[in-house]
Formats: C-alpha cells, sequence, structure tokens
C-alpha cells in the first residue's frame, strides 16, 4: 500500500515536472517571451498592490496607480471598441448612454436601499462569476454559450455596482474612509466592465 502511494505521488511530481519542461518544445521563442513580459508585469502589478499599505500618507500613490491601471485599461478596450464601431459607429455611443443609464440606475437603487440590504450579493455574485468562468473553458467556441456569457455577465456587473455603492457607503459609516480616491477603483471597473459588455452585446 506504502508503496503504491509512493508510486503515484512520483507520478503526480513527475506530470508537473514534464508540464513545465517540455513548454519550451510547444512554445516558440516569440511567445515565450511574450508570456514572460504579461506574467512579469501581472506580477509587478500585483507586488504593487500588496506593497502599499492603505493609509492616509500614501492617497496620492494610490491614487497615481488608479489613474496608471485606467489608463492601460482603456488601451486595453481601444480594440474592441474600433472592432464594435468599425460596422456601425451609432453602437459605441448607444452603450455609452446605455452604461450610463444603467449605472446611474443601479448607483440610485443601491443609495435609497436599506444601509446594508444588498452586502449579501457579494458572495453570490462572486460564484456566479466562476460558474462564467468555468462555462467559457467548457465551451468556448459555441455561439450559444458566448451570447449566454455576454447577457449574465451584464447582469452580474450590474448587481456589482449595486453591491459597489452599498459596500463604500458602509465602509464610510463605520469609520473606514481611508484613501477614498482609492475606493473609486471598484466602481470604475464596474463602468468599464458594463460598457464592454453592452458593446459587445449590441455587436
Amino acid at each position: 500500500m506504502t508503496t503504491t502511494y509512493q508510486d503515484s505521488t512520483g507520478d503526480v511530481f513527475g506530470n508537473i515536472h514534464r508540464i513545465f519542461t517540455s513548454l519550451p518544445n510547444k512554445l516558440e521563442k516569440d511567445v515565450r517571451d511574450h508570456l514572460k513580459n504579461v506574467y512579469g508585469t501581472l506580477a509587478l502589478a500585483l507586488g504593487s498592490i500588496v506593497s502599499t499599505e492603505a493609509n492616509s500618507f500614501n492617497e496620492n500613490k494610490r491614487l497615481a496607480y488608479m489613474f496608471g491601471l485606467s489608463f492601460l485599461v482603456g488601451i486595453q478596450t481601444g480594440p474592441l471598441i474600433e472592432y464594435v464601431g468599425a460596422d456601425d459607429p451609432s453602437i459605441v455611443f448607444n452603450a455609452y448612454l446605455i452604461t450610463m443609464i444603467v449605472f446611474g440606475c443601479f448607483t440610485m437603487m443601491a443609495l435609497h436601499a436599506d444601509s446594508t440590504k444588498y452586502l449579501y450579493l457579494g458572495g453570490m455574485l462572486s460564484s456566479a462569476l466562476l460558474c462564467l468562468l468555468i462555462t467559457s473553458l467548457i465551451a468556448p467556441y459555441s455561439p450559444y454559450v458566448r451570447s449566454a456569457v455576454i447577457w449574465a455577465g451584464l447582469a452580474i456587473n450590474c448587481g456589482f455596482v449595486v453591491y459597489d455603492t452599498q459596500l463604500i457607503a458602509e465602509k464610510c459609516r463605520r469609520g473606514n474612509a481611508l484613501c477614498r480616491f482609492c475606493q473609486h477603483l471598484p466602481l470604475c471597473y464596474d463602468l468599464i466592465e458594463g460598457q464592454k459588455r453592452k458593446g459587445q452585446a449590441s455587436s
């Protein structure tokens, strides 16, 4: 029994080792270099988040990080907007307009509701996002799955607008108003994701 367990453990570690050692043979050098840059940038971003403490002394630094992130997200979203607006430029304007209306409506709903009424949505929305990810991985090329993921993602995004708005207000009520600029980041992300989802749904 012990020998069988050791053999199976060795097989698992051997498979993991082979996954990484065989990767250079499967990927071209340009692709490997590009992936190194991508994951290096990701590690740098995560390191910056972890190393920057949220207090009243480094608000300007965290605000600069937020502007930098917004700039990079804008660069990433540019090709999508160009692609969607190539056939019909009015789609881009309509997506912006609908995004602003929906964002405003759900924000006002969160502000007029009881103070903690929608805070329970956080776990449900995160679970729904995980389900969307799994669905996308199972059938990435199915047009039906793609359409369902876009519309479900739009609904989840609206839920996050409500959740993030109430979370920010509740943090302020409990005295956690430090780094007030960086509390805009979840709402900024919600707004950008809503715009992207509406543009994809319209196309």
